[in-house]
């Protein structure tokens, strides 16, 4: 990974797909990314961007009702990209939020895909070596302005 650790200020929405779109290129099967940040500072949006990396069939829109959207890849041997939100989950106290995880099999997606969950931290760095925890953060005023900062875990 020629990135394997930054930090960089996102004025446009435009900014932060162009990120993701970086991120995706440098994905492959295996690697599983966890966004975190407050509601609201481009979580979907870097996906979107992440999906575009990888050339893979949208819209990508937030998963946060059905928690998990699969995005088939457009060419044969290319990874699928899993779009998981597990905020809905973070509602219910005392519910076993890694058997949840576990139900759904992400573990089985990471051979063929890439596994992109928001609001995973401190859940689904497990699932892979291999992983991109990236933090969103909106900047005052209101704007679409945003900081973001990135780091790979690599084995």
């Amino acid at each position: 990974m020629s990135d394997r650790a930054g930090r960089a200020r996102l004025p446009t929405a435009a900014d932060t797909v162009a990120l993701g779109a970086r991120f995706g290129r440098q994905l492959r099967a295996g690697d599983v990314v966890v966004l975190s940040g407050p509601l609201g500072a481009g979580k979907t949006m870097l996906t979107k961007g992440i999906a575009e990396g990888l050339d893979v069939d949208g819209p990508i829109t937030s998963p946060t009702y059905v928690l998990a959207r699969v995005h088939r890849a457009r060419r044969d041997g290319d990874p699928d990209l899993v779009h998981v939100d597990v905020y809905r989950l973070l509602e219910h106290p005392g519910a076993d939020l890694l058997a949840e995880l576990d139900s759904l099999d992400l573990d089985t997606d990471l051979d063929d895909a890439v596994v992109v969950v928001e609001w995973g931290e401190g859940l689904v760095e497990r699932l892979a070596e291999r992983h991109l925890d990236v933090r969103l953060d909106r900047e005052p005023g209101g704007d679409d302005g945003r900081t973001v900062t990135w780091r790979w875990s690599i084995p």
